[in-house]
């Protein structure tokens, strides 16, 4: 997809779709393609920003690179990794900056600190760089001040923390800002680190090879373990590293999205915080990672789970998202003095969510438990106690009105969505009961399944219009509708799901976009939105499990071209085929993944069966 503006006079310097993504296994950046690393977060996913520009360009704080002489600009990353790099292409010289974050596992050597390293390099004649480094701490709330020490770099002070520059080449100070205006001749280069530990050393171009070389190692290795050797290797290997960049390695927890309050539409109010740890998110993203055969993550993330599971005081549900410690989200706020990006305001931090009752969470993370059981390892009985917890709850409340999948902020109802994965949560943990031999009321699952089932069969399935709706009594349909045969909730060829597809089709997607479900204020909103990325593949997968493959195929690599230029999903698509929504998104490249391997199999590749 080709990077550009949109048409919107507010929009900042770059559009969200125009960003590469780096990170470390604790936090990510986002780099643009005019050199610009505009949101960063220290020293966590969910800490306070740094850098900010995409929200605010003149209050958020900005590290920018330009090669001054080129004019037009491509960035790609480098074979294998997570390693960003964006070339800057004039008739006289090419420059290059290469962009990475040193996982921190790699760095523990230096104590595991952040390690932010930019590389200027001239390929073709000589190129003349502007670099400026003006972090706003605190989402640009802390005052910040800046110094150089003759030979050691810059040192960025404020009451929210310190950071620390490092060169190759003299920094001087501009207001709040450190500076450089390199000269790089061709073959040369230069280098910048920015860190959050002081260091009196001088920067050397071998320390910054070593960095290099210890990154691209790490991630090349890690990639290198997949199982996928289907068609489309390389989309699904780029959404696998982009998941893995979502993970926070203390934990094993996996945020939704790297930022916070990028818009589902310009100028609207659908602004929300995604650094934090849904249940169903990194649920639906064990599974996926499992396709491709990386249980390692799998496993770490059902060790944070088990811990949530098993803290659950007496009588209560799991919340349906946490800190990615483990820790209660922090309450919603506004962050009134930031435009937002394209002035979309509010700016948020924190998610009112947290508090909500989303009932479809147990369903997810049973089936990934029950694919985990299966495929990677036998789960512990201490997991299988605390979920047994969960299931008793569940079925004190399952018939219950909620906020449903989507997180309503209107009046809650009895979505089907929820009824069908409380049949999904009872019915995965009556098969890993029955296959392990573990102690379990089954007999009573199952009843309590069956009437999940027959609840949405009854209640959920309008004979009017021929199709399963949002809820009972309503005539809305819902894109949520399009899992019911990939949780093998109903067959792919039924009747009743074969009529529901085709009023999907007619009434939510547009060429190979869907809408999750059409907006009536139902929901608490009046603002419009994009198509869900995550429901496009998920018509994929309906497509393909119904047998109607060329569409799907035909769909699926339309929706390709909606990736951004390095391969990256925001949540939504606007209506000129603009990325919106937080990004990357962890549920779309997941959703990408599922289509993708069950997609290649039933073409004939060669895909892990991992159903």
């Amino acid at each position: 997809m080709a990077t550009g503006m949109l048409l919107h006079d507010s929009l900042p310097a770059a559009a969200i779709e125009d960003h590469g993504v780096i990170g470390d296994l604790q936090t990510a950046a986002l780099v643009s393609t005019a050199g610009d690393v505009d949101w960063l977060c220290l020293p966590r996913f969910d800490s306070p920003s740094v850098f900010a520009s995409i929200l605010d360009a003149d209050r958020g704080g900005c590290f920018s690179i330009r090669c001054t002489g080129p004019t037009r600009t491509k960035q790609m990353y480098l074979p294998d990794s997570n390693v960003l790099l964006t070339r800057f292409l004039g008739e006289d010289a090419v420059g290059e900056v290469l962009d990475f974050m040193v996982p921190r596992e790699r760095s523990a050597g230096q104590g595991g600190s952040l390690h932010l390293v930019r590389v200027v390099r001239a390929v073709r004649g000589q190129v003349s760089a502007e670099v400026r480094c003006a972090p706003a701490f605190d989402y640009g709330r802390a005052r910040t001040d800046v110094d150089i020490v003759e030979g050691a770099g810059a040192f960025f002070s404020s009451a929210a923390g310190q950071l620390v520059l490092r060169a190759t080449v003299p920094l001087h100070v501009e207001g709040r800002a450190a500076v450089a205006t390199p000269v790089v001749e061709e073959g040369g280069s230069v280098a910048f680190e920015l860190s959050r530990q002081g260091s009196t050393r001088p920067l050397l171009m071998a320390e910054v090879d070593e960095l290099l070389d210890a990154t691209l190692e790490y991630w090349q290795s890690w990639v290198h373990r997949s199982r996928y050797h289907g068609r489309y290797r390389e989309m699904v290997e780029r959404s696998a590293l982009a998941l893995k960049l979502l993970v926070y390695q203390p934990t094993g927890a996996l945020v939704a999205a790297a930022t916070t309050s990028l818009p589902e539409a310009l100028g609207g109010s659908r602004n929300w915080d995604y650094r934090f740890t849904w249940v169903r998110d990194a649920a639906f993203s064990v599974y996926a990672l499992m396709r491709l055969g990386f249980t390692e993550e799998a496993s770490a993330f059902l060790s944070w789970l088990e811990a949530r599971c098993t803290e659950v005081p007496a009588g209560a549900g799991l919340q349906i998202l946490y800190a990615i410690d483990g820790a209660q989200a922090s309450e919603e706020e506004t962050l009134d003095h930031l435009k937002g990006y394209a002035d979309s305001r509010p700016v948020r931090i924190g998610n009112g969510a947290a508090t909500q009752l989303q009932l479809d969470i147990y369903g997810e993370l049973m089936d990934s438990v029950y694919l985990f059981d299966r495929h990677a390892m036998p789960i512990s009985y201490e997991l299988w106690v605390a979920l047994c917890r969960q299931l008793e709850w569940l079925e004190r409340h399952w018939e219950e009105a909620d906020h449903g999948l989507w997180e309503v902020r209107g009046p809650m109802q009895r979505f089907t969505y929820s009824s069908v994965m409380t049949w999904v949560a009872f019915e995965r943990a009556a098969r890993i009961a029955r296959h392990r031999g573990l102690p379990a009321p089954v007999e009573r699952w199952r009843r309590t399944a069956d009437r999940a089932y027959l609840h949405v069969q009854e209640d959920s399935w309008d004979r009017e219009r021929r199709a399963y709706v949002q809820y009972p009594g309503s005539t809305t349909l819902d894109a949520s509708s399009l899992v019911m045969p990939l949780v093998k909730f109903t067959g792919p060829a039924d009747p009743r799901f074969l009529a529901t597809l085709e009023q999907v089709e007619s009434e939510l997607v547009s060429d190979s976009l869907v809408h999750r479900y059409r907006i009536d204020g139902a929901d608490g909103f009046t603002d419009p939105e994009g198509t869900f990325n995550l429901c496009s593949f998920w018509y994929v997968e309906a497509l393909t499990r119904a047998g109607r493959l060329g569409q799907a195929r035909h769909t699926f690599e339309k929706m390709l071209t909606y990736a951004n230029h390095v391969g990256l999903y925001a949540e939504e698509i606007g209506p000129s085929g603009e990325a919106l929504g937080n990004f990357p998104q962890a549920f779309t490249h997941l959703a990408l993944i599922s289509a993708a391997v069950n997609l290649d199999r039933a073409l004939g590749g060669s895909s892990p069966d991992k159903e």
